[in-house]
């Protein structure tokens, strides 16, 4: 007897210089019906800071999640955007939303949480941890031409730093040769 398989084609990863692997996932955008997807091509013509987090309610995630959603208006004087997401389905995103910060919840946040329940998009990002099934910690600045300027991968016990991310963004934007540590309104190389 012969078994055929299938194989799967290859997802795209994603590569600094070329095109962000598109998206189109379910989201908190809309809290109450949560049928509103949020994908790559709904930010055409911005920036879009898209970051991953390994799961909801947990003990780092929150901690990231909060700091950029208490930076969002300075992303938003950038021309940026923010999305986050996990593999964790909407459903839980939204119990995690309106369960209190004082009570292991993340509260209000001024972005959509996407769903990556089918796990594709973090594993066209290149960061799907394949053995546990979860999204390593990975931050990805596509620009307004959906061209992916910046990746971060960090270890899943270390938080990103909202400073950095907006201080990244300034320099993308900048137009030219940033030297290390530029910071905006400082000269750039050449």
């Amino acid at each position: 007897m012969t078994i055929q398989t299938q194989q799967l084609p290859v997802a795209a990863q994603a590569k600094i210089g070329e095109k962000a692997p598109t998206f189109n996932l379910p989201s908190t955008k809309n809290l109450s019906t949560l049928e509103e997807n949020v994908a790559l091509e709904d930010y055409a013509g911005k920036w879009l800071l898209f970051f991953f987090w390994p799961y909801d309610f947990t003990y780092v995630c929150p901690t990231e999640i909060i700091a950029f959603s208490d930076h969002a208006e300075a992303f938003r004087e950038l021309d940026c955007e923010i999305v986050g997401a996990s593999v964790d389905s909407v459903y839980t995103h939204r119990a995690w939303i309106q369960t209190p910060r004082d009570q292991s919840g993340i509260g209000s946040i001024q972005y959509p949480i996407a769903s990556d329940f089918t796990k594709e998009t973090a594993r066209a990002y290149g960061i799907l941890d394949e053995a546990t099934g979860s999204a390593h910690r990975g931050l990805f600045i596509i620009d307004p031409e959906g061209i992916l300027r910046y990746q971060v991968v960090t270890d899943m016990n270390v938080g990103r730093s909202v400073e950095e991310t907006l201080r990244i963004l300034q320099a993308l934007q900048a137009g030219g040769l940033c030297p290390a540590n530029w910071k905006p309104g400082q000269k750039l190389l050449g």
